[in-house]
């Protein structure tokens, strides 16, 4: 058995320290005491200064008293500053308990075990399977074709039950609500000078989008002559919506009157367009209907697959600044887009281009898709004409806030839902929040859009967990005020498959192969990770479990309920993990018995792990329970939310596994293959 197997084996208990780290702690603080003792001396023999070191007791306590009488104040000053230096570290103490255990099973994860010793355990399992060169899908089953005795992963998965029995499912009411006002239906009026705008304004289509728009620019003519710049993102998804905005700007200029009349200069429209670059695709402000319709027609696809949006929107603003100023313009800017851009271009231009329209007085308008819960990806998915495979096409499309607040696992691997959050991505609805503009959310499932939930959350139950749209330095520098916040963003980013040195360790495989002997290495592959990553598991839940007072204390309705979700989660994966491992022991031993083809044109592809009701231990059980309970706990608390809506269907998985044939058309021999295309 591997080495780091060995290691939780004797274990179980993360909380517990081996007798040689205890030894060695307890050396290191020895030392680290004896050295602040011989500080402490080093000092007391400065400051005496004229002592010297022959000078009997009695004189240095009358030395002393002397100095303390000639130099009251500054001593007293150093008294100030020393106690203030004390309670610093005594603070520093009393936290470091609580993230130490979690931070040394992270470490455990990060470390790489012994290599050598797993590949000659490998090594001999698979060559003992290769030598019965039996095919998964064969009706002949295998017993002990791991080289493992019966129940072995649930010998080496240790499954903490401490942590079912201690976890309390007392169900904790919501603070914090009683000061929120009745909410009001927005006004079609100018917002005023320095003034938020309006982050989430649901429409049902663009239609009554554009019409909004239409009184808003209705509303700045009354004052001055106007500029919108319509700014489009070139990403290929975004075909159909461009050209029903084309087909629509007719209509916002006859609603204005400004069509064929002799005032229709008093709007001007630009259209810009981004993708990995920037485009303009107007020589310069136009009231011409068909130059704007021709403009957005040019707007091209970039298959770069990336949208420079927060610098993009900077450009736009910034290039027609000028003609605003000579012409006494106002300018309005309608971003278009159906993604969050990219990440590194909306850190390093977000602020400046909100700071730009703000100079500009230009209010952002943006036309977007609802962002997905606490995750930022979403998967379109494209079917390939030439193949006619199917591929899920990644897209950034959230999260809604600046940084991520719920786990980036679903306890397999990383998330591959599009569960909305009720809200708008965090970039655009602050751009159009910070300048007085509006977010358009459109909150229809888009046909393509790879397990996409219709559930639609109401204004009134979601207007007290809306996020927090202040700068991400703002974000960030306030989020340890809060013991239980800080703790839970801990958590969340020390479990993330999106980091490659913990997704070694915690990413789980989904696809086998259909081939019996690479099944068999692939699962061995799969077992080493196991233990480690069911003690993170735990050790994060008795953390969390750990904060109970802190939740009492928390008056946030959207931070409430993370902690409860993130709690429950991390109960019920730690029964997924360990179903998977008993699954895939058992499967091997028992392999079943799987068609080939499914039909002429579809052959088997690979073996998919999902989940299901039935399962197969009693380890589990207790998990199962409290995790369901604590489920029920976050959709009594948190109706009609996200966070109910996730803790329903996490419900209504299972948690149990099994194995889903994948069926595919065969490859095709094809000369010039269609490239996939990047969303």
């Amino acid at each position: 058995m591997p080495r780091v197997n060995r290691t939780v084996a004797a274990n179980p208990t993360p909380n517990e320290s081996s007798p040689s780290k205890r030894a060695s702690m307890s050396a290191t603080r020895n030392a680290q005491r004896e050295v602040t003792e011989d500080a402490q001396v080093v000092e007391v023999e400065e400051v005496a200064g004229t002592e010297s070191a022959d000078n009997p007791p009695a004189y240095r306590r009358s030395f002393w008293r002397s100095r303390l009488l000639q130099n009251y104040g500054s001593v007293f000053v150093s008294m100030l500053f020393h106690l203030f230096v004390l309670l610093s570290l005594a603070l520093m103490v009393l936290e470091q308990p609580i993230n130490t255990k979690l931070e040394t099973i992270v470490s455990e994860i990060l470390e790489q075990p012994d290599q050598e010793f797993i590949e000659e355990v490998l090594d001999q399992q698979i060559e003992a399977a290769a030598e019965q060169s039996i095919s998964v899908v064969s009706s002949a089953p295998t017993t002990g074709a791991l080289g493992l005795a019966p129940s072995t992963v649930q010998a080496t998965m240790q499954i903490d039950q401490t942590v079912a029995e201690r976890a309390s499912v007392a169900e904790v009411a919501i603070t914090g609500l009683q000061a929120i006002a009745p909410p009001s239906e927005r006004i079609v009026e100018e917002v005023p000078e320095g003034f938020l705008g309006d982050p989430r304004a649901i429409v049902e289509d663009y239609q009554e989008a554009m019409d909004r728009i239409t009184q808003e620019i209705l509303i700045n003519l009354q004052k001055s002559p106007v500029l919108v710049v319509w700014c489009f993102d070139q990403s290929e998804s975004m075909k159909d919506d461009q050209r029903e905005i084309r087909d629509r700007i007719y209509r916002v200029y006859s609603e204005l009157g400004l069509v064929n009349a002799s005032n229709s200069d008093a709007l001007t429209t630009a259209v810009t367009s981004y993708g990995e670059g920037f485009a303009v695709h107007t020589q310069r402000p136009t009231e011409d209907i068909n130059r704007i319709k021709l403009a957005i027609e040019q707007v091209p696809s970039d298959p770069s697959g990336k949208e420079a949006m927060c610098s993009a929107v900077g450009k736009s603003i910034e290039m027609h600044r000028e003609y605003c100023k000579r012409t006494g313009r106002r300018m309005m800017l309608v971003l278009v887009s159906d993604e969050s851009g990219e990440r590194s271009d909306n850190d390093a231009y977000m602020e400046a281009a909100i700071a730009t329209a703000k100079s500009a007085q230009c209010k952002i308008f943006t036309l977007g898709r609802e962002a997905v819960f606490g995750y930022p990806y979403a998967f379109m998915r494209w079917e390939n004409p030439q193949t006619k495979r199917i591929h899920w096409l990644r897209i950034d499309r959230g999260p809604e806030t600046a940084f991520v607040e719920q786990l980036q696992t679903n306890g397999f691997h990383r998330r591959h839902d599009a569960f909305p959050s009720g809200f708008g991505a965090y970039e655009q609805t602050r751009m159009s929040r910070e300048t007085g503009g509006i977010f358009f959310m459109l909150p229809s499932v888009e046909t393509n859009l790879v397990r996409g939930s219709k559930s639609k959350y109401e204004l009134d139950v979601m207007r007290p967990y809306k996020p927090d749209l202040r700068s991400r330095a703002e974000c960030f520098s306030d989020r340890d005020k809060s013991r239980m916040q800080a703790t839970c963003w801990d958590i969340i980013y020390t479990l993330n498959p999106y980091n490659p040195q913990a997704a070694k360790h915690i990413e789980l495989r989904v696809e086998f192969s259909r081939e019996f002997p690479e099944f068999v290495k692939q699962v061995q592959q799969e077992l080493p990770k196991l233990p480690l990553y069911l003690a993170a598991l735990a050790e994060a839940s008795k953390v969390i479990e750990g904060l109970g007072y802190e939740r009492e204390q928390e008056t946030d309705p959207r931070w409430q309920a993370n902690y409860d979700l993130l709690r429950a989660h991390l109960v019920a994966y730690q029964a997924r993990v360990y179903e998977y491992g008993a699954f895939l022991e058992r499967y091997v031993q028992q392999p079943e018995v799987i068609p080939l083809t499914k039909s002429p044109n579809l052959i088997l592809w690979d073996l998919n792990i999902g989940t299901r009701k039935e399962t197969l231990t009693q380890e589990s059980k207790p998990y199962i329970e409290r995790s369901t309970a604590l489920y029920q706990t976050v959709i009594q608390n948190h109706p009609g939310t996200p966070w109910a809506a996730l803790a329903q269907q996490e419900i209504n998985r299972g948690f149990g596994v099994r194995i889903y044939p994948d069926y595919e058309p065969p490859l095709p021999k094809i000369d010039k293959p269609i490239p996939i295309p990047k969303l």
